[in-house]
């Protein structure tokens, strides 16, 4: 049986037991060996009757963590027409920081129907983690997790563990704070458990803890992720504790600044939505601009060739090797700006480092322009042309590889002093800016060698 026929099968299942008197305890059974993503893969298919019984079947949690997979529109079409009880328990039970981005995105109208839902003291919290802009570290922010006072005993935080542990994203850390909120430290939950009852957690609290504003770019709080290999970031607001930032987040933050910096090296300003669910005429406009502006910059290699008319007249067979020099300098421009894009992105290359890039880059254009000037030595005897011509294609190969190493090494170290994205120095860009300059030196070193 293939998968679709699979999956069509299990589907006719679910339908089949939501329409039963009863279906809580066969649905659980049908679906255990899902996880709530392959649960939400299926409430996608299902109409929104068969979606509010489906989710009011399942246990709270799993309810809750299912729909947190939804885009924001749908999960708020669901909570709205569920029981208002379910619904209320349902956005306790999902996560604050997904709470926020779908209330975020509400009409103010929504937004205060679901607020009125919540406790006084959670709304609070979530109507604070919904100042902050988005894209910072504040906007990721979950107020689920462990706190303790500074002056309790391990057996107090430990007490306190165990009655809302289940409501933390994440029980291996309690955040210490003082009596004004304010972070102290951290204790993890082994050095609780391994020390006495009696101890002060001021006695084995960690106060050398990396936390991160709430105001910083939610890019820089995953760097800072990925270099300490953390698996959650206290957040802080004026020195006081709001949230913490789990892993699971950052990776998603990660995955989306990488697709984005892909996006604009490919010469496309980057989509708001996944591809399937971005209309033709959004793609369209993403990518209208940097093709016009590319196409008007690759205009002026066709002056440059009109200028060189007399070259290219007196020695036809200089035009054979045009689209394998301008290739190669594209091509090496598009492999030092990717590079380098993504070693400014992760904080590896900073502007300082400039003239260290610089050094290694026209050093790895010279071994490169060796090695593909040679090639295009060989290549221009196996078509039969002139030794000459052979020695000016060669030289040429050389040039352009070591000219555009330099180009693609220093434009995205400017731009990024300059405050500008680096990716908009795209691999198009790039090759149409060494396509024109390579031209002039194909031809300037012609004129040289061949004395035309």
């Amino acid at each position: 049986m293939t998968a679709t026929a699979t999956r069509e099968a299990l589907l006719d299942d679910i339908r089949h037991i939501l329409q039963s008197d009863d279906p809580a305890t066969a649905l659980l059974e049908r679906v255990e060996s899902l996880q709530p993503y392959d649960l939400d893969e299926i409430l996608q298919e299902l109409t929104l009757d068969e979606q509010l019984t489906f989710l009011s079947a399942l246990p709270f949690s799993l309810a809750a963590e299912t729909l947190e997979y939804a885009e924001p529109e749908r999960q708020y079409q669901i909570l709205h027409h569920l029981n208002v009880s379910i619904t209320s328990r349902l956005l306790r039970h999902m996560s604050s920081d997904t709470v926020v981005d779908m209330l975020l995105s509400l009409h103010p109208l929504q937004q205060a129907r679901l607020l009125d839902l919540l406790p006084d003291d959670y709304r609070q919290k979530i109507d604070t983690l919904m100042t902050f802009p988005e894209d910072t570290a504040g906007s990721l922010a979950t107020v689920e997790y462990i706190s303790a006072r500074v002056s309790w005993t391990v057996e107090q935080a430990l007490s306190h563990v165990r009655k809302v542990g289940h409501e933390a994203e994440l029980i291996s850390y309690i955040y210490v704070i003082n009596v004004y909120g304010e972070l102290v430290g951290v204790v993890s939950l082994k050095d609780a458990i391994l020390a006495p009852p009696d101890t002060r957690l001021r006695d084995i609290v960690t106060s050398d803890v990396i936390s991160v504003s709430a105001h910083l770019p939610q890019e820089d709080a995953a760097d800072i992720l990925t270099r300490y290999d953390f698996v959650a970031l206290p957040v802080v607001s004026e020195q006081r504790l709001i949230g913490i930032i789990t892993v699971d987040d950052l990776i998603d933050v990660i995955h989306e600044e990488a697709t984005e910096d892909i996006q604009k090296l490919g010469g496309s300003q980057p989509l708001s939505e996944s591809y399937f669910k971005t209309p033709i005429w959004v793609l369209f406009r993403k990518r209208i601009v940097w093709l016009v502006f590319l196409f008007v910059a690759a205009a002026y290699t066709g002056t440059i060739m009109h200028y060189f008319e007399d070259v290219l007249s007196q020695m036809v067979s200089l035009s054979f090797f045009i689209p394998l020099l301008i290739g190669t300098g594209g091509n090496t421009g598009s492999q030092t700006v990717s590079t380098l894009v993504r070693a400014l992105a992760v904080g590896e290359v900073t502007f300082q480092d400039m003239f260290r890039v610089l050094a290694r880059e026209i050093a790895t254009g010279l071994l490169l322009g060796l090695a593909l000037g040679a090639i295009a030595y060989v290549r221009a005897a196996m078509l039969g042309v002139d030794f000459k011509v052979g020695a000016v294609v060669s030289l040429t190969a050389f040039a352009i590889v070591i000219w555009a190493s330099i180009v693609a090494a220093v434009l995205p170290l400017i731009l990024h002093r300059l405050k500008m994205d680096p990716a908009v120095v795209s691999a198009p860009l790039i090759t149409t800016l060494v396509d024109g300059t390579g031209l002039i030196l194909y031809f300037t070193i012609a004129r040289l060698i061949l004395n035309l």
